[in-house]
């Protein structure tokens, strides 16, 4: 592939042009789109038809040393007077009120675990000891058994912590470190040092567990090819087994949207943003380029695996799939009816009020806030889901599931995209695939797909 492949849609197609970054799909329907459920329905109703036998189950941690200006991720700094201890007593509780709906009709067995956040690693040695023995002893997951993957940082991925993890089975372990190159982690108000990542990527590697996967960021102010390819290199030099590349995005109430408060006119902003959607797109084609050329893969526009590393568990999309337990005050879960959390805030203050709530809440027999998936809403999260990922879509996995075609059921979407050239022509019969572009343009197509009635609801919701 080369850098053409990610020009503009107006130049490729002759089209009207369309931003290629205009949000990052991590689920549908986002949670600002979920609301307060007046029937706060028990979680033994929503459970009891459910399939059990491979559930994903997700702990969620909101604590972080420091909050990055790019992340609008539900986590506060810190954890003053022994927040942590009362969060995991929270933790606890919840945990034994979702074992008790799920019920013991049937067999009820975990494939895949996850601990994320905000930073899991936040936790101490011995703190991480009881979150897993929530998972194992309250949920019956069997974490020795299963995939099992935790997120880090470069300050708390410890020697006693790591050791932690990797005793009690973890498979993967997720650092975010976004660039190694100092002046554009203090540009993305991240405050870390190349020598202290270094050292964090030793200790994992020290710990053996299976699969290291480093973050990157593209899209920094003042950084360049040769500055994307400087911190490409010194990742690719730990030989990690996947890698994420991810576009910065400046959401609201983040501190780098904070920092850029300032009004410059609506022109001004036009040209700036257009700009910045180019350096995006040409950082974008480097890394990809840069990494097919060094043996990887590419799983999604983000998701990156070296050709000869496992597969652990399910791919990066597969927390938005049905039958998902979360666990903790920023955790989703998903029937195939109702997908279901607490409340939703940037704000740090908001945040730390929700935590307050989550750890003073006795009963979590019920479903707070959430949003209904019918029929129509499926089809469309199916297509999302799949599309997105560089293997496509098999026409015969959705008709298996809904019993009719997505292209009849999505013609004008499908027809947008193929006019764009997001589609790819040259894929197998059968198989609905994204071509370069399309996989380029990821974060527009992703938000093409959301549904009018999600789309109002995500307007409407009033950020806090």
């Amino acid at each position: 592939m080369t850098t053409s492949t990610t020009t503009s849609t107006a130049t490729a197609t002759g089209m009207p042009a369309v931003r290629p970054y205009e949000s990052y799909v991590y689920a549908y329907p986002h949670k600002t789109a979920y609301r307060p459920l007046p029937e706060r329905p028990a979680l033994r109703e929503l459970w009891a038809a459910e399939p059990k036998s491979a559930l994903s189950l997700y702990l969620h941690i909101p604590f972080c040393e420091v909050r990055c200006g790019f992340c609008n991720l539900f986590t506060r700094i810190g954890a003053p007077e022994e927040l942590t201890t009362r969060y995991l007593d929270a933790l606890d509780r919840q945990a034994v009120a979702v074992r008790d709906a799920l019920g013991d009709d049937e067999p009820v067995r975990f494939a895949a675990a996850a601990f994320g956040g905000g930073t899991p690693t936040f936790l101490t040695a011995d703190e991480l000891e009881r979150l897993c023995d929530i998972a194992e002893k309250r949920m019956g997951a069997d974490l020795l058994a299963v995939p099992l993957s935790v997120e880090t940082s470069p300050s708390t991925a410890t020697a006693d912590r790591l050791a932690v993890l990797a005793d009690r089975g973890t498979t993967r372990v997720s650092i975010g470190v976004q660039s190694f190159v100092d002046a554009e982690a203090r540009a993305a108000v991240r405050p870390q040092r190349r020598a202290e990542v270094e050292a964090a990527l030793g200790r994992i590697r020290d710990a053996r567990i299976p699969v290291l996967n480093i973050d990157l960021i593209y899209g920094i102010d003042g950084q360049t090819e040769r500055t994307w390819l400087t911190s490409l290199d010194a990742a690719l030099a730990w030989r990690p087994e996947e890698l994420y590349l991810y576009p910065l995005y400046v959401r609201p109430l983040t501190g780098l949207h904070r920092l850029g408060a300032a009004a410059t006119g609506p022109e001004a902003e036009a040209l700036e943003a257009a700009a910045w959607d180019e350096q995006r797109l040409r950082l974008y084609a480097v890394g990809r380029d840069h990494l097919l050329a060094h043996g990887y893969e590419q799983v999604s526009m983000r998701m990156f695996r070296r050709a000869d590393a496992p597969h652990e568990g399910p791919e990066d999309y597969a927390c938005q799939t049905d039958g998902m337990i979360g666990l903790g005050c920023g955790a989703r879960s998903y029937t195939s009816a109702l997908h279901y959390s607490f409340d939703y805030a940037v704000d740090m203050r908001e945040i730390r009020s929700i935590i307050d709530r989550f750890t003073a809440t006795e009963d979590f027999s019920r479903a707070e806030v959430g949003r209904y998936v019918d029929a129509a809403e499926a089809r469309r999260r199916h297509l999302l889901q799949s599309l997105l990922q560089a293997a496509g879509l098999p026409l015969d996995n959705y008709r298996a599931r809904f019993g009719t075609d997505p292209r009849a059921d999505f013609p004008a979407e499908l027809a947008r995209f193929a006019d764009r050239g997001w589609l790819d022509a040259q894929a197998p019969e059968g198989l609905l695939r994204l071509s370069p572009l399309g996989l380029a343009h990821s974060d527009a197509l992703g938000p093409a797909l959301f549904s009018p009635g999600v789309r109002a609801a995500m307007a409407a919701y009033e950020r806090k």
